[in-house]
């Protein structure tokens, strides 16, 4: 698997064999913009765009191609709660796919609005760094209680299905105050005032967590752990070390793949020791302090 910022030096290759299948990827690829590539591999069949929806959120659409691309359309998947069809004619490129994508992640903002309010004023019990294709919350409301709140993608504003866990001396009471009340549910409401109008209580929100020390995965080389070699000196087996500043994005990284990620980009300027770019996912500005711990 080829990581994206290593294709400056991979494409030169086999472009050179004059495989016509690959020279018609790559103007595909370049047709999208080689920037918003995150992933591609060895065999040029399979590759991960990011895509930006209308709020700056951070989408990954990973594509699945084969031999009869152009002329066949290709798979795809992405971190939505479903897949959109896509569209497809003798002409369509890449492109078309990613276009198409795009406009489907936009007509989701609601539900991505949704989801964002109920993880911002909730006590979200884990995961607490939810894939954006989920479409529920565990939300802890108090008193030994768990709600499985149940989103509808396709009308997010709705009251929701849910689902009541923990003793029944503690979730029955909130039974019946969900069946008396949930009609007062209101779409121009957010998540948590349309909660406490029907439970009638505030609601907890989450305490503060060490997130900063969560194991995230790298946003590069898709791994939580650098490899435990010698040549990484003190950074061998370390997590990641650095997170993008954008709300939207809070990609975490390597610092030293991040640091291989900028050298590979042309755009990149170096001040003495630091690396200044942009963040492969959100294109905001990043900067990255040079390591000498690799041969």
């Amino acid at each position: 698997m080829q990581r994206a910022g290593k294709l400056i030096f991979f494409l030169p290759q086999i472009v050179f064999r004059g495989d016509q299948s690959v020279i018609c990827m790559c103007a595909s690829i370049e047709e999208v913009g080689w920037e918003h590539l995150v992933r591609l591999d060895d065999n040029l069949t399979f590759l991960s765009f990011r895509v930006l929806d209308a709020s700056g959120r951070v989408h990954v659409m990973e594509v699945q191609v084969d031999k009869t691309y152009p002329q066949c359309p290709p798979s795809i998947s992405g971190d939505v709660p479903y897949i959109p069809k896509i569209e497809w004619s003798a002409t369509s490129r890449l492109k078309d796919a990613v276009i198409q994508f795009k406009k489907h992640v936009d007509t989701l903002e609601d539900f991505w609005s949704t989801l964002d309010d109920i993880d911002n004023s909730l006590w979200v019990v884990n995961p607490n760094f939810p894939c954006r294709a989920m479409c529920h919350r565990l939300v802890n409301i108090g008193n030994d209680c768990i709600v499985l709140f149940s989103i509808n993608a396709r009308s997010p504003k709705t009251v929701p299905e849910c689902r009541f866990m923990g003793p029944d001396s503690s979730i029955s009471p909130l039974r019946k105050a969900w069946s008396r009340n949930c009609k007062k549910w209101m779409q121009e409401k957010s998540f948590r005032d349309n909660l406490v109008c029907v439970f009638g209580f505030e609601l907890p929100k989450s305490p503060d967590t060490e997130k900063d020390e969560q194991q995230l995965e790298c946003g590069i080389c898709y791994a939580q752990h650098l490899p435990i070699e010698d040549e990484l000196g003190t950074k061998s087996g370390c997590p990641t070390d650095y997170q993008c500043d954008n709300a939207n994005c809070r990609r975490a990284f390597h610092g030293l793949c991040l640091m291989d990620w900028l050298r590979s980009i042309t755009t990149t300027r170096q001040s003495f020791d630091v690396l200044f770019g942009s963040c492969p996912y959100c294109s905001e500005p990043v900067a990255v302090k040079i390591t000498n711990t690799r041969s």
